[in-house]
């Protein structure tokens, strides 16, 4: 998940989503939704605490992790917050 920080508090919303287009073409990686909009000028950007949801597939569940959190790097906005401890337990096992 992609979150604006502080998002379980209060955000500022309007944010511009830059990356989305790095998703096209690829193969075993999606992301979602959330809390985006278009504004009045066509620009997707931000509209809620939780942004994207950024999804892999691998071979492995330990592979699927690691490709989705790779790709939260490809999109960017100001005031963007990531957790890195959301599916934790799969690389301990």
């Amino acid at each position: 998940m992609v979150a604006s920080d502080v998002y379980h508090l209060s955000y500022e919303k309007g944010y511009e989503i830059q990356g989305l287009e790095n998703f096209e073409g690829k193969e075993d990686y999606y992301c979602f939704h959330a809390g985006s909009k278009f504004d009045e000028q066509g620009r997707v950007v931000t509209n809620g605490g939780r942004v994207l949801g950024v999804t892999a597939k691998g071979a492995t569940l330990k592979e699927a992790r690691a490709k989705a959190y790779e790709a939260t790097e490809w999109v960017s906005f100001d005031n963007k917050y990531m957790r890195h401890d959301i599916g934790k337990a799969i690389d301990e096992i």
